[in-house]
C-alpha cells in the first residue's frame, strides 16, 4: 500500500480531495458489492445505520480492508486504540459502510495543560463508502467522541487535514471542531523500513521503532522501558543499552527512503466533557491555552 500511496502524495493534482475522488471511483463497485441501485442509495437516510465501537479481530481486519481501500492513507497506525464502524442495515444484515479509528498521538501536546496526555486521542483514520448519505460522516463523528467521553478518560480529540490530498477538513468544520491552523507535521516523510508505511521522523523515536532496534541489536526488551502514555521511560533503561537503541534509530532514519516537499497539515480539536459544567470548564482552558483560527475555505 506504501507504493500506491507515495504516488498519491506527490502527485494528487484534482481541483477537488482525494476522498471525493475515490467515492466517485468506487461508486459503481460499491452499489454492485451493497445489492443496491442509484434510486435505492439515493433513498437511504442517516436512519438505515448504526454505530458501533469494535472490539472483535475478525471485524477490525474487516475495517482494514475498508480503510485499504475507501481512505487517503490507506493503511492502519501502529498505535489504533480505538475502532468504531457504521453498518447500513437496510439491506436485511448489516454492510459495513464507514470506519473510525482513533489513536494515541503521536506527540502528545499540552492543549488542555500537563493533563492533556491523559485526556487526548487522535481521530487517525476514517472514511464512509461512496453511497452513504452527505451527513453520515459528521453524524458517525460526533458519535463516536460521546462514546468515548461517556465510556472512556478522553475529552480532548485532534484530527489533521492533509493539503496533498486537498483536503480542508470540512467535516472537522462541519463538526464545529477549533481550527489551529496549517503549519502541523514536517515537510519530510520516510518510508517505514518495518512497515513499508508512510510515517513521519517521529516514527523513528517511538516505542514500537525501539523495540525493533532491541530485536535487530539482540537486546531483551524491559516493560519498565515504556509507558503506555508518555512512550520511553529513559531513566529506566541502563545508560550503554540507551546509546545503543538511539544510535540505531539514527542508522534507521539514514537508511530509510525519504520523500521531500510535503506540504504540512491542517490541525482541527474537539473538546467535549461528561456533562456542560465539564465541557464549559475545559473548553475555557483550551481558549485560554491556543490560539484559534477562522477555517480555511480554499484548497
Amino acid at each position: 500500500m506504501s507504493d500506491g500511496f507515495q504516488k498519491r502524495l506527490v502527485s494528487y493534482d484534482k481541483d477537488h480531495c482525494w476522498q471525493y475522488d475515490i467515492r466517485i471511483n468506487n461508486f459503481d463497485q460499491d452499489l454492485k458489492e451493497a445489492f443496491l441501485n442509484k434510486e435505492e442509495a439515493e433513498a437511504i437516510t442517516l436512519s438505515d445505520f448504526s454505530f458501533e465501537r469494535v472490539v472483535s479481530k475478525e471485524a477490525q481486519q474487516q475495517m482494514v480492508e475498508f480503510i485499504e481501500r475507501h481512505e487517503w492513507l490507506g493503511n492502519i497506525s501502529q498505535m489504533s486504540s480505538h475502532w468504531f464502524a457504521a453498518y447500513y442495515n437496510g439491506s436485511g444484515f448489516p454492510k459495513l459502510a464507514g470506519v473510525i479509528i482513533m489513536n494515541q498521538p503521536n506527540a502528545f501536546s499540552k492543549m488542555l495543560g500537563e493533563d492533556t496526555p491523559k485526556l487526548e486521542r487522535l481521530i487517525s483514520r476514517g472514511a464512509c463508502i461512496s453511497w452513504s448519505p452527505k451527513h453520515l460522516a459528521s453524524s458517525f463523528i460526533m458519535w463516536c467522541i460521546r462514546w468515548m467521553v461517556k465510556n472512556t478518560q478522553y475529552r480532548l480529540f485532534t484530527a489533521y487535514s492533509d493539503p496533498a490530498a486537498k483536503e480542508l477538513g470540512t467535516i472537522y468544520q462541519a463538526c464545529n471542531f477549533y481550527y489551529l491552523g496549517n503549519k502541523f507535521g514536517g515537510t519530510e516523510r520516510y518510508v517505514s523500513p518495518y512497515s513499508g508505511k508512510i510515517v513521519s521522523d517521529r516514527y523513528f523515536r517511538q516505542v514500537y521503532a525501539y523495540k525493533k532496534y532491541a530485536e535487530e541489536l539482540g537486546i531483551i526488551w524491559d516493560k519498565k522501558w515504556e509507558q503506555e502514555i508518555r512512550g520511553m521511560q529513559w531513566e529506566n533503561v541502563p545508560n550503554d543499552i540507551e546509546q545503543k537503541l538511539r544510535e540505531q534509530s539514527k542508522i534507521a532514519i539514514k537508511k530509510a527512503e525519504k520523500i521531500l516537499n510535503v506540504p504540512t497539515k491542517h490541525k482541527y480539536a474537539y473538546v467535549l466533557g461528561e456533562n456542560k459544567q465539564e465541557t464549559k470548564k475545559l473548553k475555557k482552558v483550551f481558549v485560554e491555552r491556543n490560539k484559534v483560527y477562522e477555517y480555511p475555505k480554499v484548497r
